[in-house]
């Protein structure tokens, strides 16, 4: 045990493992507010990211990209805080919602979470806490201090009730870190500076003392090197005894000269002090007496932020390297680490108090005797109430203390533990029985509720079964908290609190017997019963009692009311599955209260009740209307129906519906034949409510069998507007018009769409109405006008007719007029007729159309000069009379041309066969295009179609007669030539005319028309459009006549021209054009993009001296790559626009020399970048360096970096070393250097541009000039880029410069910025190249190494020994193990094995090397098992060896562990026992470990060659209760001692009568007696006797017969004083009873009180309301 620490370290994560960045493991940007999360800012790619790792969840990690200058995370939920500027945030991350936010006055230092509610803030002038709740902002507490002006705060902390705050900084003083702590009190409102670098406050409860005492601790290293740890009382509790100061020294190494505290945290469960220094030491404290613990290294690297580890209450911290480790006492070690170690038993016995710590139990024990016994009470009491986990809080320490007598005028010991107890804290299960026992004897109930109340005592079943003698209520407290449902049920029941046992048997989970419960509770109070019943079926998990169950018990006492009320509350829902209990409700309400069940029934909220019982019940009741509801039979209808006169006729009409059609139809006409006028109404409503399903037609047919033509009206009334049926309509129509309702007829006929118009119309035209608006409505809306004439005409009706054209529908005074003419009606009366119709809704076309059908039209003048005189504007009108005028030739023409109203095309169709004149008139006026051309076609009318075609101008109609495949296009051009054009005047009309040529493509015959306007001096003669279409037309149909033109035109567009014979290939005629007019630049153009002649164009430019013609001449040039001639040009044109092209091409042709010329002059003109960048290049090019030089001496603006890339590019070294020396760019000059060879200045420059790359470049050109010395100095910059080290090792091992890398990464290990990587990468090369020092290096830095990386190493090399090492370390313990035994040469070590194999998880590994050790090291296989025996299966150990032969290998094991009982344990060492003949282990193994087959080893024992193990097997025998054949056994070997205690075992008369026989068979007379002796009880005196006499062993049976008659003797003497006493006894009682009062029992102890004796007979209480079978009586005592 002395190697065993006090302490648990663990190592929780690897940050940098999980992902998480090297370079982002530190203050500023990892938080760790609890052992929940950490949270860590990072910038990845460019991009801010947030890291949040969630310790619990095993170390998951969520990624966000979030920008923030700091990020905590609440201590215990997924909230995170973000600072960013002085803008404060708050988030909850699994709501996603935002829960506060605040912009701060000032910049925020340091922030932290106090608690799970405040965020402490720290400003450069203040502290402020910011409650996350409500909406308030930060709240100052306090000022800093000026000693903290200049230093880094790293903490803030408060007390448990925030009366005290200390505030804690570094700075750097004189070299060294310097702790600066302001002390505040909330209280006071003072600060105190303090010196110190660490602090923490606790509380802590001091012997005899009321309250916790608060406690402030703080630790300091001061200039001088002396370090302190000092504990301070602040806020003394009046009441508590003082806490004396602590200041104790912490101890520093000599190696640890710089190192300081940085972190404490104080363990409130164990009250001891967890004290981390920046160099990763851990010391621990005890808080009360400050005793230094423990001290240890945990972290070679640095611990820069710690939070308290609750789960074990310990301390979690974060080292440089992004090690998460945690510290904490080990519960098992540190008691006897302090008592054998530290050897302060003092220390040792509070701790283990304080925490409930094993260890010191012995000592408490020992304390606590001592005391005791030397009757020092109190302190003994003091003793076992501190002792830890309770050991010696037991009942026998209580009846210990109950035993001692109590001393007069003093305190009983009992009472002295329990109130040392009290004072303690809770009483435990059996103090709290012993406690409560005397304190409710004596009748003081509020001093144990007070207790109660204070959780001063351990509530159990057994204190509640005690206090409810007393109170049930108190009682009921107890149950509850002693979690006893079935008791707490019991009491709430008995308390008639029904209404909290539901709500309290869901909450723990507890199922009572609530049908019995509901029986007793209805007894007392059937309201609050059913209450609860509901309250049971209603609950939201599904109804905790079958309601069948709650009905029988309200029956069962004959509560029919609440039952019913209960079966309402319950069928809500109207549930098909509850069917019997519905018909249930039902049966009983209507034996029982008719009137309910007729409610029920009427509110119909239950439906599914056996109807057929419901019904009967319902007739006996009298309730014939519910009985009808529930008769389908129609015998029982009709047997009901005579009661129908006592229904509500509503109800009645609802009934029918639940009938079928013909059950419906027998039953109305039923009703009609007894009573048709008194049950008319009532069967229209029906027939009305049902008509859909009795269908219409039958009704019909009922309603005209009972020639009922009103019932028929009333009821096809209110289905007609709803019915499609035509023989609804039609039939509606006739019983409207037989019972006089004319007008309703006629809105039907109006009206309707879907009667037969045909039998309508018989049906009025026979029916002879004196009003014929009904007929006339259906002739006129289905068109049976001619009908309607005929029949109004010959039954002398003409006063309808006029009605029907004047006022019924106008519109059809048309067919009226023509029907008339068709009887030949007088014309007169036809006239007037027609004068009589007003208004406009006369249509004009059919009437004309009727009429001139009929050759009638002139007998329409008169009405149509009426028409017009009114002023009509009605085309129809005006049609009609150009048609009289044409027809009777009435000067027809001035109408046509002049009246505006008629429609030309109608009238001029209409001339087409009579006057083709006429027609051309109609259709020119009308713009009828088409028809126009038609008719003048076909009649050869040309010169009026060419005259209305220019005047026109409509291009589309131009297109449909200059259409090739029109065989009258020469007629008509002819006639446009010779007649058309020359009579017009409008320009614009000839413009039209030329434009529809050209679209018809015509060009000859256009020519020939524009020659004869422009060129034979006509009024157009000089017209710019007319001379462009004649150049133009020319250019397209004729290009030998185009030159002419141009040359005798002086007045066209040039420009356009130009483009069109451009357009046409025309070059030379726009040449000639553009010269013409003096456009130079486009002439050039056409010269050179057209013609392509530069020879010509250059002549051209040399005449024109232009500089526009030069730049475009130059252009040109260029294009075709002449470079010298185009700079010529371009600087003739003085124009520098185009010098990125000038420069591209110039370069392409590498004319560098010219572009120097051309880019000196851009220079002058323009001071671009571009320009000057490219000269400075060209100067490069060209090699004139001194040029270059004076160039970058002077002021420029050129891109000097670009230039210098370029010339490094190409080869331009020392152009390239001339450029990057003037712009000071290390970086490139060291890289141009290298091409120089000049390697010394290439570092020197490397150096001073500090870049990876550039070093990379250097190192890499050094290697393969092998300087070596100067690729190690490169190279130590280089390494210490994690991400660049493997290149760099690959590029040294290509070369296979093994040793050079190795040197160059043993140089870089103590370069500060030394990483993980360097320490991997050694490693392997190790390996690979050096593995002799491959073991050291891993001891040296084995926590520094990538261990997978350099495992996977050591595995390819074969160095087993370092990998079982790296194993190891890594905790890969299986691994480890399997390497040991499969290269158990190289690695393998005993001692080494033995540690690692029990921390293994593979349990296989664990028999694996059981194996292994029995092929190499057998010897050594005891010691193995010796540290696997917690972790292995005996049976499989017992096993393994068994199939190899080999248990003797394994006794000292099997001894060892046989403890344990196990069965293949036992059976294995009982056989090696055997096989060694130890018969006394083998005995001792049976007696002591029973877990064997003891028949089967018996049998194999009772054959033995030796005594002693057949006398085993009798003993088996014998221990399994098969006696006689151990017996047998015995008397076969003579071992009749054996026999006879085998005997007497067995309790058997028979058997130990047996071998009584056997021994006087034999002659054992010895055996005789002592058998008598041994089994006396089993022997029965008359056998004894017997046999005695029968053998003559009288003298040796005589001792037993003597004892037997004194035992009978004695109990006789007994039992008659027993006698006599009862006798006595009996007599005083008769004789009491005989002289008291005849008075029946009163209230007293004992006995029911008064008022709930009821008539003096015992109350008869179920078990379920008193909740015990049986208590004793208070009056008659107890136990």
């Amino acid at each position: 045990m002395g190697d065993q620490l006090p302490i648990r370290f663990q190592e929780h994560a690897q940050l940098t493992s999980l992902g998480v960045n090297a370079a982002s493991i530190g203050f500023k940007t990892l938080t760790m507010e609890s052992e929940r999360f950490i949270c860590v800012r990072e910038n990845v790619n460019s991009q801010n990211q947030v890291v949040i790792i969630d310790l619990n969840n095993n170390n998951e990690i969520t990624r966000r990209p979030i920008t923030a200058d700091s990020v905590i995370m609440h201590p215990k939920a997924k909230v995170m805080a973000l600072k960013a500027q002085r803008q404060l945030q708050v988030f909850n991350l699994e709501l996603k919602t935002k829960l506060k936010s605040y912009q701060m006055n000032e910049e925020v230092e340091f922030w932290k979470w106090m608690d799970v509610k405040t965020i402490g803030l720290v400003t450069p002038n203040s502290v402020y806490r910011w409650s996350i709740e409500g909406e308030s902002g930060p709240v100052k507490i306090f000022d800093r201090h000026a000693t903290l002006n200049d230093c880094q705060i790293i903490n803030l902390r408060a007390s448990s009730d925030e009366n005290w705050y200390v505030l804690v900084g570094i700075s750097s003083r004189d070299g060294r870190v310097a702790g600066s702590m302001q002390l505040y009190s909330r209280a006071r409102s003072v600060s105190q500076p303090i010196e110190g670098h660490a602090a923490a406050f606790a509380e802590l409860t001091l012997e005899n003392a009321q309250r916790p005492t608060k406690l402030f601790s703080f630790a300091v290293r001061t200039a001088n090197g002396s370090a302190k740890l000092q504990i301070i009382e602040v806020d003394h509790q009046e009441g508590n005894p003082p806490f004396q100061k602590k200041a104790v020294e912490v101890f520093f190494p000599a190696e640890a000269a710089n190192d300081f505290p940085v972190a404490m945290q104080v363990s409130h469960k164990y009250g001891v002090i967890f004290l981390v220094t920046k160099m990763g030491y851990i010391h621990l404290y005890d808080l009360e007496s400050g005793i230094c613990i423990y001290m240890n290294r945990i972290s070679s690297e640095t611990m820069f932020v710690t939070a308290e580890y609750e789960p074990t209450s310990g301390i979690i911290g974060i080292n440089k390297r992004g090690q998460v480790l945690s510290v904490s006492l080990d519960e098992n070690n540190i008691i006897p680490y302090i008592i054998n170690t530290l050897g302060n038993t003092e220390l040792a016995l509070h701790l283990a108090s304080r925490g409930g710590l094993s260890g010191a139990d012995d000592l408490y024990v020992a304390r606590f005797n001592q005391l005791f016994s030397t009757g020092n009470y109190g302190e003994a009491a003091k003793v076992a109430a501190n002792s830890p986990r309770g050991i010696l809080r037991t009942t026998q320490t209580i009846e210990q203390f109950r035993q001692i007598p109590a001393q007069p005028n003093q305190l009983s010991p009992i009472l002295q533990y329990f109130g040392t107890l009290l004072e303690k804290g809770t009483l435990n299960k059996f103090e709290s029985l012993e406690l409560a026992k005397p304190i409710l004897t004596q009748n003081r109930k509020p001093l144990l509720e007070k207790w109660l109340k204070e959780d001063k005592l351990q509530c159990s079943e057994e204190l509640g079964d005690f206090v409810k003698q007393y109170d049930t209520l108190l009682a009921l407290s107890v149950y509850l908290r002693a979690e006893v449902p079935n008791k707490v049920v019991l009491c709430m029941a008995e308390n008639q609190q029904y209404d909290k046992i539901l709500a309290y048997s869901k909450t723990v989970g507890y199922q009572p017997d609530y049908a019995s419960l509901l029986y007793n509770i209805a007894r007392t109070n059937p309201d609050k019963a059913v209450e609860f019943a509901n309250s049971l079926t209603n609950d939201e998990n599904g109804s905790l009692i079958e309601p069948e169950k709650v009905v029988d018990v309200f029956q069962s006492q004959n509560m029919i009311q609440q039952a019913t009320s209960y079966l309402l509350e319950y069928l809500k829902g109207d549930r098909e599955t509850d069917t019997a209990l519905q018909t249930r409700v039902l049966e009983m309400n209507l034996i029982h209260a008719p009137q309910v069940a007729d409610a029920i029934l009427g509110s119909g909220i239950i439906s599914h009740y056996d109807r057929v019982v419901i019904g009967n019940l319902c007739e006996k009741a009298g309730l014939y209307q519910r009985a009808l509801e529930h008769y389908s039979d129609i015998h029982d209808i009709k047997r009901i129906i005579p009661y129908t006169h006592t229904m509500q006729a509503e109800w009645l009409v609802n009934y029918f519906g639940n009938l079928s059609v013909d059950q419906t139809l027998d039953c109305i006409k039923e009703m009609l034949n007894q009573n048709l006028r008194q049950n008319l109404q009532i069967v229209v409503q029906i027939a009305i409510k049902y008509s859909e399903q009795l269908q219409p037609h039958n009704l019909i047919d009922m309603f005209e069998s009972f020639k009922s033509n009103e019932g028929l009206y009333y009821y096809l009334g209110s289905i007609v507007n709803v019915s499609q049926d035509p023989l609804v309509h039609f039939k509606y129509i006739q019983a409207a018009c037989r019972t006089g309702n004319v007008r309703e007829a006629e809105r039907i006929c109006r009206e309707s769409t879907y009667y037969d118009p045909e039998k309508v119309k018989n049906f009025l035209k026979e029916a002879k109405l004196s009003d014929q608006l009904p007929l006339i409505i259906v002739c006129d809306r289905f068109n049976f006008v001619h009908d309607l004439v005929l029949y109004l005409y010959h039954n002398n009706l003409q006063k309808f007719i006029e009605v029907y054209v004047q006022k019924v529908n106008p519109a059809r005074t048309p067919e009226v007029i023509g029907g008339l003419l068709d009887v030949g009606c007088d014309e007169d009366t036809i006239k007037n007729l027609l004068l009589s119709v007003k208004g406009d809704n006369l249509p004009v076309d059919k009437l004309c159309e009727q009429v001139e059908e009929r050759n009638r039209l002139k007998l329409l003048l008169p009405w149509l000069n009426m028409r017009v005189s009114e002023g009509s504007q009605d085309p129809e009108v005006y049609n009609a009379l150009a048609k009289i005028y044409i027809d009777t030739n009435n000067n027809p023409e001035p109408f046509l041309k002049e009246n505006e109203f008629y429609n030309p095309r109608i009238i001029g169709k209409y001339c087409e066969k009579r006057d083709p004149y006429l027609a051309f008139i109609c259709y020119q006026k009308g713009q009828c295009d088409y028809e126009l051309v038609h008719i003048t076609s076909e009649n050869g009318m040309f010169k009026h179609q060419a005259r209305y075609l220019v005047k026109r101008r409509d291009q589309a109609l131009w297109g449909t007669v200059l259409v090739e495949s029109n065989e009258n296009r020469r007629e008509l051009i002819d006639q446009i030539v010779a007649t058309a054009l020359p009579e017009c005047s409008d320009p614009d009309d000839v413009s039209a005319t030329v434009k529809a040529f050209m679209t018809a493509n015509l060009p000859n015959e256009l020519i020939e028309l524009l020659e004869k306007i422009v060129l034979e001096n006509s009024a157009f003669s000089d017209n710019k459009t007319l001379q462009n279409l004649l150049i133009f037309t020319a250019v397209k149909a004729d290009p030998s006549r185009v030159m002419d033109y141009i040359n005798r035109l002086e007045n066209f567009d040039a420009s356009d021209v130009a483009e069109v014979c451009i357009g046409e290939n025309l070059f030379e005629e726009a040449f000639t054009i553009y010269k013409k007019h003096n456009v130079d630049a486009n002439a050039v153009d056409v010269l050179i993009e057209k013609m392509g002649d530069l020879d010509r164009a250059y002549e051209f430019a040399e005449r024109s001296d232009r500089p526009e013609v030069w730049s475009k001449l130059a252009k040109a040039q260029l294009d075709q790559m002449q470079v010298k001639e185009a700079i010529d040009s371009y600087i003739k044109a003085n124009d520098m626009s185009n010098y990125m092209e000038v420069t591209r091409c110039a370069a392409m042709d590498n004319k560098y020399d010219d572009l120097v010329r051309f880019l000196q002059m851009a220079r002058k003109q323009s001071r671009e970048p571009y320009i000057e960048t490219e000269l400075l290049y060209a100067f490069a090019k060209t090699d004139r360096l001194a040029d270059l030089e004076d160039f970058l001496a002077s002021p420029n603006i050129a891109q000097i970096q670009e230039v210098g890339d370029r010339c490094f590019r190409g080869g331009m070294f020392e152009a390239a070393k001339i450029l990057y020396s003037s712009i000071s760019n290390y970086a490139s000059l060291a890289q141009t250097l290298v091409h120089l060879k000049d390697y010394q200045g290439a570092v020197d420059c490397a150096r001073k541009a500090n870049s990876t790359k550039v070093w990379k470049d250097v190192n890499a050109e050094c290697i393969q000039q092998r300087e070596f010395r100067l690729a190690q100095i490169c190279g130590l910059h280089i390494v210490v880029h994690a991400e660049e080290l493997d290149e760099l090792v690959k590029t040294y091992e290509k070369n296979g410069y093994f040793e050079e890398i190795i040197k160059l990464l043993e140089a870089g290990l103590g370069l500060e910025r030394a990483h993980m990587g360097m320490f991997t990468e050694l490693a392997i090369l190790y390996s690979k190249y050096a593995p002799d020092q491959m073991m050291e290096h891993l001891k040296l830095y084995v926590s520094r190494i990538n261990m997978p990386k350099v495992i996977r190493a050591c595995s390819e090399v074969h160095l087993w020994r370092e990998l079982v090492f790296l194993y190891v370390n890594y905790d890969e313990f299986d691994n480890a193990v399997t390497a040991m035994m499969d290269h158990s040469v190289d690695s393998w070590e005993h001692s080494a094995f033995k540690e690692i194999i029990v921390k293994v998880s593979n349990l296989e590994l664990y028999y694996k090397a059981l194996k292994f050790y029995l092929g190499e090291n057998p010897l050594l296989l005891n010691d193995l098992l010796s540290v696997l025996v917690p972790r292995i299966k005996h049976t499989r150990v017992v096993q393994l060896f068994e199939k190899s032969d080999n248990i003797p290998l394994i006794k000292q094991y099997l001894i060892s562990v046989q403890d344990t009982n196990n069965k293949q344990v036992n059976t294995a060492l009982n056989e090696l026992y055997i096989e060694e003949e130890d018969f006394e282990a083998l005995r001792d193994s049976i007696d002591h470990h029973d877990n064997i087959d003891p028949v089967d080893l018996a049998k194999r024992l009772e054959k033995h060659e030796l005594l002693e193990f057949r006398r085993i097997s009798a003993h088996l025998y014998k221990r399994n209760r098969r006696w006689r054949q151990s017996i047998s056994l015995s008397k076969e070997d003579r071992l009749f001692r054996d026999a006879m205690e085998t005997a007497a075992e067995s309790k058997d008369r028979e058997v130990a009568e047996e071998l009584l026989q056997y021994f006087i068979e034999v002659g054992k007379r010895e055996c005789f007696s002592a058998m008598l002796y041994t089994c006396y009880d089993l022997m029965r005196p008359d056998v004894v006797m017997e046999l005695a006499w029968r053998n003559g062993l009288n003298d040796f049976a005589m001792p037993y017969m003597i004892n037997t008659m004194k035992e009978q003797f004695s109990k006789i003497a007994v039992l008659d004083k027993e006698m006599n006493e009862l006798k006595e006894k009996v007599a005083k009682q008769e004789s009491s009873n005989e002289n008291a009062p005849a008075n029946l029992p009163m209230g007293g102890m004992g006995n029911p009180l008064m008022l709930t004796a009821g008539s003096m007979m015992p109350p008869q209480h179920s078990p379920m309301m008193t909740g015990a079978s049986f208590s004793p009586n208070p009056s008659m005592g107890g136990f």
